[in-house]
């Protein structure tokens, strides 16, 4: 087995190299497929991918050209190398079935890729003598050629024994992105910060971009592009920097809050009320005014705010006394 840095690059084979591994791809999703894709960018040979949804189908057919669609046992028989990447409330099942009729091998290097989980949930082919890792990578997933050149310095959780853990840092390096290792326990931590940042980011636009067709604007997300571009490359860039209290990133925060202007949040809940009102869109003032006490929070402990406004606007935003303290 040899997984020293490659020569290639993602999307881009680099020149053929001994000991290559033989990659099965159990799961031709949006992860699997650009994975798979990239392990083979680099020298190694994927031997088989399941695919069962059209959508699975046409992304073996494009991101892993001359790839055989297998069963689960196929692919397994025939890798070295076997990456999961399937739903997370689907791994646990998946491996103890593999685990039950026989499927794993001894030696195969068993790869899952959900953000959930650390290696415990491989204990099952790991008794068989497979090598378990968890790789996850914090990035969104297009499932097209375009995440290829998104993995080049994207950062991938690594879970694994200590024994084999360089094994999953050397995948990583091989397709350009960066790991980090993060404990068995602190996993589902890890995951949700995630999953809170990313997700609700896109909720939190969703929203915004309805506020704004409501007022009038015809192409909200142009609106909101170069602000929200520039709010998070700020909070990104100073949630590296320890401001006493935790990651910095408050230190981005601007607007009403920041300001300690009760006034304006007030009429904010107003016409986000109004807008709930008059469209359904109850969620818009719920999530303005949660996130909104939060950033109260934290401005006050960042020292942005005094504690006199810091109340001010909790009373506003609805909070009791019993809540504020």
């Amino acid at each position: 087995m040899s997984l020293e840095p490659p020569s290639g690059t993602p999307g881009r084979p680099g020149p053929a190299r001994p000991g290559r591994l033989g990659v099965g791809v159990v799961g031709a999703g949006r992860v699997g497929a650009v994975f798979g894709s990239a392990l083979r960018s680099v020298g190694h040979a994927v031997v088989g991918a399941t695919g069962v949804s059209d959508d699975s189908r046409e992304r073996i057919a494009t991101l892993l050209p001359g790839v055989e669609n297998l069963t689960v046992p196929e692919v397994l028989e025939r890798a070295e190398l076997v990456l999961l990447a399937v739903p997370d409330d689907a791994l646990e099942g998946l491996v103890a079935g593999l685990a039950d009729v026989g499927a794993w091998q001894a030696g195969q290097i068993v790869v899952h890729t959900s953000g959930r989980y650390g290696t415990d949930v491989l204990a099952p082919a790991q008794r068989a003598g497979a090598i378990p890792l968890a790789v996850h990578p914090a990035m969104t997933f297009t499932g097209t050629s375009l995440d290829l050149a998104r993995l080049e310095g994207c950062t991938f959780a690594v879970t694994a024994p200590a024994a084999v853990l360089p094994i999953g840092q050397a995948l990583v390096v091989e397709i350009g992105g960066e790991p980090v290792v993060v404990d068995e326990t602190a996993r589902g931590l890890y995951h949700a910060a995630l999953a809170h940042g990313a997700n609700h980011l896109v909720v939190l636009v969703a929203q915004a971009a309805q506020a704004l067709e409501a007022a009038g604007i015809e192409r909200p997300g142009r609106v909101l592009a170069p602000l929200l571009g520039a709010a998070l490359d700020g909070a990104t860039r100073s949630a590296d920097v320890r401001d006493g209290v935790g990651p910095g990133a408050i230190a981005a925060l601007t607007g009403p809050v920041s300001r300690g202007d009760a006034g304006t949040v007030t009429t904010h809940l107003e016409v986000l009320g109004d807008l709930a009102a008059r469209t359904g869109a109850t969620d818009v003032p719920d999530t303005y005014t949660e996130l909104a006490r939060g950033a109260t929070r934290r401005a006050l402990a960042s020292h942005r705010i005094d504690d006199v406004a810091a109340r001010t606007l909790l009373d506003v935003l609805g909070e009791t006394p019993q809540e504020q303290e």
